[in-house]
């Protein structure tokens, strides 16, 4: 199965192809295998590098959009403008395709990534930026969420039994845990994430971004109401 993943959750705007196969038995993990993938960190970039990114990787793993069978996208949670950006790129080409189109936790994505890793090591936690001096945060375990995802400032992230850490190298300091080089959602990662879905040809849920705050635009807007009395 080839599969399409996008997530721009993130500053890191990323796009990739993977191919996806079943177990080989029932206690095993689904073959994963990246086929191409672009990642420019850039967070006012996301509209304008989305698009040719996909297509780079198209282009560079010799794949018609004909050949794809499944779309992944990252749907926070992250910032409201680059966030919308992702998703509204999947769903627009899986309409053109005819495709389904998959969600899933970004952070859910970074957590796959390190399984391997920390597989035996307990709980794991990982942040992204929320900006505002903040993070997006959730914790798990053996690769299952446990907790969160929720936003809050790196002083009120309750660590819980975390005995690592993973996700946004500029906050992943702010806590005294060991950090694992899983720094933003990558394609295999998010492919993984919804590997189960993909693979029963289940109905994708519909794609509702987890933004965990309202836009800035949508705050000022009841600041300015709030003065005014209107």
């Amino acid at each position: 199965m080839l599969v399409l993943a996008v997530d721009t959750a993130t500053p890191a705007v990323t796009a990739g192809l993977v191919h996806l196969s079943p177990a080989a038995d029932a206690d095993a993990r689904p073959a994963v295998a990246t086929l191409a993938s672009r990642v420019k960190v850039d967070a006012r970039a996301h509209a304008e590098v989305l698009t040719p990114q996909i297509l780079e990787c198209l282009a560079e793993a010799e794949v018609n959009r004909a050949d794809l069978d499944a779309i992944v996208v990252g749907i926070g949670p992250g910032p409201f403008t680059g966030l919308r950006v992702g998703m509204a790129t999947a769903a627009a080409f899986g309409d053109a395709l005819g495709l389904p189109v998959h969600g899933v936790c970004s952070l859910d994505a970074i957590a796959a990534d390190t399984t391997g890793e920390q597989r035996e090591a307990g709980e794991l936690l990982v942040v992204t930026d929320a900006r505002r001096r903040e993070v997006y945060w959730a914790r798990y375990l053996n690769g299952v969420r446990v907790a969160g995802p929720e936003v809050r400032r790196p002083a009120d992230v309750p660590v819980g039994e975390a005995v690592a850490i993973a996700g946004s190298a500029a906050h992943v300091d702010d806590f005294d845990l060991p950090v694992l080089p899983s720094e933003t959602p990558s394609p295999a990662g998010l492919v993984t994430v919804a590997a189960r879905a993909l693979l029963s040809g289940a109905a994708p849920d519909a794609l509702v971004p987890l933004y965990l705050r309202r836009p800035d635009a949508v705050e000022n807007s009841f600041r300015t109401l709030d003065r005014t009395g209107v």
